[in-house]
Formats: structure tokens, C-alpha cells, sequence
């Protein structure tokens, strides 16, 4: 009877432990089932904000090439006007020069039309032509 005894005494443990682990391997399959189901909503949403990034990454690309364009061609622009500038610098007194020439021939243009006579104030354009003839 002791034989019996302790083979119906294991036979209730192991049908306990055998209860026990089933019950912790479904609450392990349910657990694993929600983390799984956690993670791919996690990776769904990191890589919709991985896609996102990237557009934003295009966009900035775009528009950091169209301001690098923007700033060659205000560069190009100020090199221009800084060359006109230069030159109007360099050819100031030469055209301040032959603005008071010409000012100073349209004076005497007028007076010449008004009745003056520079006939012996002739100096220096005694000896030029035009088209063969003397002035």
C-alpha cells in the first residue's frame, strides 16, 4: 500500500507541476504574442518617421542647393558690379575730362551761334582734317 501510496502522491505532483507549466507556457505565448504585436507597431511607427526624415532630408537637399545657387549669382552679381566700379574709378578723370571738353565746346558753340567770333582764338585745331578738308 505505501508503494501506491507514493506513486499516487507523485503522479499528483507531476500532473500539478504538468498544470503549472502548461500555465506558464500559454502566459509566456501570450506575453510573447504582445510584445510582438508591440514591436511591429514600434517598427511600423519608426519607420514611418524614418520616411518622413528622409523627405524632410530631400526637401533640406533642394533647398540648400537652390541657396547655394542664389548665393553664386549674388556673388557673380557683386564681382560685376564691383569690376563696373573699378573701371569708373580708373576712367573718372578721364571723363571728367571730356565732359568739360565737351562742355566747354557746346559753350563755345553757342556763342558762336549767338554771334561771337573765335576766329583768332584758333590754337591747336589748325593742322586736323576732316575727310580731306582743312578746318
Amino acid at each position: 500500500d505505501l508503494l501506491v501510496a507514493d506513486l499516487d502522491k507523485e503522479m499528483q505532483e507531476m500532473e500539478v507541476e504538468e498544470t503549472e507549466a502548461q500555465r506558464e507556457y500559454e502566459q509566456m505565448t501570450q506575453d510573447s504574442g504582445a510584445k510582438r504585436s508591440t514591436d511591429a507597431q514600434s517598427i511600423a511607427g519608426k519607420e514611418s518617421a524614418k520616411a518622413e526624415l528622409e523627405g524632410q532630408v530631400q526637401k533640406m537637399k533642394g533647398e540648400s542647393k537652390a541657396a547655394i545657387s542664389e548665393a553664386m549669382a549674388k556673388a557673380e552679381l557683386m564681382k560685376d558690379l564691383h569690376l563696373e566700379c573699378d573701371w569708373l574709378m580708373a576712367n573718372f578723370d578721364t571723363r571728367k575730362e571730356a565732359r568739360a571738353s565737351e562742355v566747354d565746346s557746346l559753350k563755345k558753340a553757342k556763342a558762336i551761334l549767338s554771334g561771337a567770333d573765335f576766329a583768332l582764338l584758333q590754337t591747336r585745331r589748325a593742322g586736323r582734317k576732316l575727310r580731306g578738308l582743312a578746318l
